[in-house]
């Protein structure tokens, strides 16, 4: 598995499933559900962000290059938390 794969591909499922419950009709879940499951994405990214800017901060004082790659999954993981506030 390399960096690219681990650290841009699979965060970058959460922005997809969020934007994916953001765009179905209402009728599909229902208002309250809908909003749910999109609060719940968001809150777990939001999480997984923060623990990835800690393994970046972390990386960074001990001198690691790959740390700019944990920078990338945070940036990533970010995007629905954003899209969140945006769109509430």
């Amino acid at each position: 598995m390399n960096r690219f794969f681990r650290n841009f591909l699979i965060p970058g499922v959460a922005p997809l499933v969020f934007f994916a419950i953001a765009l179905t009709p209402v009728e599909v879940f229902g208002c309250r559900t809908r909003g749910l499951l999109a609060l719940s994405v968001s809150l777990i990214s939001g999480v997984l962000a923060l623990a990835t800017a800690i393994t970046a901060v972390k990386g960074r004082a001990r001198g690691d290059v790959n740390a700019l790659w944990w920078v990338v999954s945070t940036l990533v993981l970010t995007i629905p938390v954003v899209a969140l506030i945006v769109l509430a």
